[in-house]
């Protein structure tokens, strides 16, 4: 090769890494670590709004999932196999927990830190009332509302996360929506 010859490489996709991860591949699933981390982890922040919590679930969620690589029968269904455990374990931690969960505001970022600071702590408290909304709805409904408003996922792709049909799915979002919408009316 030549030094004008450039070598373009594309990574590759989340089924031919699975395919590679489950063939024992670790390099491969450090790939699909590093590619899905991100989103778990603030699926998880959100719906326990405890940041250890979170982190805790997304490491077992992981972990599970390496060990469990094998059953998975369609490569391509990874990401979704994911969300599902994500979504699973942390209905699991919400269960176990006593029935109230105190929001932490230091745990709460703001999404910009270049603003006023009159209008950071707008934004910080919007934030916070938010969150402390979130923590009302039933952890089914959360679920929903955060797999469709946050993570942008279909109607189908969150009921076969949860495991409901999307006639469920849609109960439960507009029952969030709805909730979210009359907490929230101040902040308008």
């Amino acid at each position: 090769m030549t030094t004008t010859e450039t070598v373009t490489e594309t990574a590759p996709d989340d089924a031919t890494l699975v395919s590679r991860a489950r063939d024992g591949d670790m390099r491969s699933y450090e790939q699909l670590v590093l590619r899905y981390q991100d989103r778990m982890f603030r699926l998880a922040v959100k719906m326990l709004a405890d940041r250890s919590d979170a982190e805790d679930v997304v490491q077992e969620v992981f972990l599970g999932a390496w060990r469990r690589l094998p059953q998975l029968n369609e490569d391509a269904a990874f990401v979704g196999w994911l969300y599902r455990m994500t979504t699973n374990r942390c209905l699991n931690v919400i269960r176990a927990r006593r029935p109230t969960v105190e929001v932490d505001p230091e745990t709460t970022e703001s999404p910009r830190s270049d603003t006023q600071p009159e209008h950071a702590v707008q934004v910080s408290t919007q934030l916070e009332a938010l969150n402390a909304a979130l923590q009302l709805l039933t952890p089914e409904q959360r679920a929903c509302w955060l797999l469709r408003e946050v993570h942008g996922l279909t109607y189908e792709e969150i009921g076969d996360i949860v495991e409901v049909n999307t006639t469920a799915v849609r109960g439960r979002i507009a029952r969030a929506r709805a909730h979210l919408s009359e907490v929230m009316k101040p902040w308008r």
